[in-house]
């Protein structure tokens, strides 16, 4: 399937960079100062993508679904995100991230990121990884007032690159880039290597899927 579209937006956690051994190993380190029992990396990887908030607080309760202790999750948050500004630029882009991205921006496609990582976190993990310098725009989780999978960010993209949504598409892991994108209007294409809480994303609620990201060069060019 071709896709006319003028604008490609990506998500970065789990799309383009694999941060789940570096978030993993902040988020241990802030378990511990709070004197709480470790998580397993991989039970940690499944609560990536909703925003810092959101893990934290699934890291601090045993049931997802409780509340905690607002003055618990103040401390949390602030032991996480001390711990983890000190190792998110560790992180390493996926295979054929940087090549993909330097074709698409060759070939005349406009490149935007979109994440829902506070902007004090995804700002120096895209510069180190050499990735900001393709992204005419970067909205981050607390760019705007609401964020995926609410479409407001993707939105946002359109009206800043004067694009129509249906002339965009958004690549991503996870069914909040599935929900946000059908939202918006845009269409959708997944990896099925990120992040999207264990679960397997339903192909037939997306336009494609495609095995690793240089793969999206056979759908684009």
């Amino acid at each position: 399937m071709g896709f006319n579209v003028k604008v490609v937006m990506f998500d970065l956690d789990g799309t383009l960079v694999n941060t789940a051994p570096e978030i993993a190993f902040a988020a241990n380190q802030m378990l511990d100062g709070l004197n709480l029992p470790q998580k397993s990396p991989a039970q940690i990887t499944r609560y990536i993508g909703e925003g810092a908030q959101m893990l934290v607080k699934r890291c601090v309760t045993v049931d997802t679904h409780a509340e905690p202790d607002d003055a618990l999750l103040q401390d949390a948050q602030a032991l996480f995100y001390a711990h983890y500004a000190q190792n998110v630029t560790n992180s390493q882009p996926y295979h054929g991230a940087l090549e993909t991205l330097s074709q698409l921006k060759s070939a005349g496609f406009r490149l935007a990121c979109v994440t829902n990582k506070p902007e004090k976190f995804s700002i120096p993990l895209l510069s180190s990884t050499g990735l900001a310098e393709f992204f005419e725009v970067i909205v981050s989780g607390d760019t705007l007032a609401k964020k995926k999978p609410h479409p407001m960010q993707l939105h946002h993209i359109c009206q800043k690159l004067d694009v129509l949504e249906a002339e965009s598409m958004l690549v991503g892991d996870s069914d909040t880039d599935v929900v946000a994108a059908h939202a918006a209007g845009c269409y959708i294409v997944t990896v099925p290597y990120g992040y999207n809480q264990g679960k397997q994303i339903d192909e037939s609620m997306v336009d494609a899927t495609i095995d690793d990201l240089p793969d999206l060069l056979n759908l684009l060019i």
